[in-house]
């Protein structure tokens, strides 16, 4: 059985099954823990209704502990398994599973929400939602590709092509702020074809005035409204 315990004396590994390093999954930890309370309070059964026993009865659970429950969650999101092979890794039914991806998945949306680390998905709000943060406005613009099982129909298979990863995939455009790394804004999904350029075209996101915006030549021609645009020039020199 993965455990919590075990996994996190290995960072590499536990970055690899998580996402996240044992350090932020510490940070997490604490915000999970009270979305969960507030969530699924003690005082309530699960249908909302007041407890007349005391909570703990029945069959223990092997995700007893909120460190295993948040440990479940993230492998969940990172690898998006079969829920019969996620449950081989947790010692679980595939009917646990079911149960515990339902009711783990809002508390980490919870928490993440309350550590103001989940991406504006608005284009319109995304000025005033790094407004909000604070932070120097030097951010990165660029797409993200990942690999999709390949389309049965003729026509979505040559959508989805992209000719940059030789493979059939989904496209989205993130922008990051280049201080904190912070992942502010994440576009719609988009087929793999669609170029980045398009995509940020389409959304019509609205920056904050006085941004210093990075981007690569897969936007070239994408001039926002910021104070500043930077892109990198190809090199005309050949090499021999």
């Amino acid at each position: 059985m993965l455990k919590y315990e075990d996994l996190r004396r290995d960072r590499k590994r536990f970055l690899a099954l998580t996402g996240i390093t044992p350090k932020e999954f510490e940070y997490l930890l604490p915000s999970f823990c009270r979305a969960y309370e507030r969530l699924y309070t003690t005082s309530k059964t699960l249908s909302g209704k007041s407890r007349k026993r005391k909570a703990g009865g029945g069959r223990s659970s092997e995700l007893k502990s909120n460190e295993q429950k948040l440990l479940f969650a993230l492998v969940y999101q990172k690898a998006y398994p079969l829920q019969e092979l996620l449950g081989a890794v947790f010692e679980l039914s595939q009917p646990q599973v079911n149960y515990w991806i339902h009711r783990l998945l809002p508390v980490l949306q919870d928490a993440l929400d309350y550590l103001g680390v989940i991406p504006e998905r608005d284009p319109s709000k995304f000025a005033r939602h790094e407004r909000s943060k604070g932070e120097t406005p030097e951010l990165i613009i660029d797409g993200t590709e990942r690999r999709r099982q390949r389309p049965k129909s003729p026509e979505k298979q040559v959508l989805h092509y992209s000719g940059k990863k030789k493979a059939h995939s989904d496209k989205n455009v993130v922008i990051v702020n280049a201080k904190t790394k912070r992942i502010g804004y994440l576009s719609a999904t988009y087929a793999g074809k669609t170029h980045d350029k398009k995509i940020a075209t389409e959304e019509q996101m609205c920056y904050p005035r006085q941004a210093t915006l990075y981007k690569d030549t897969g936007f070239q021609g994408y001039e926002p409204r910021v104070a500043k645009t930077c892109q990198p020039k190809k090199s005309l020199v050949k090499e021999s």
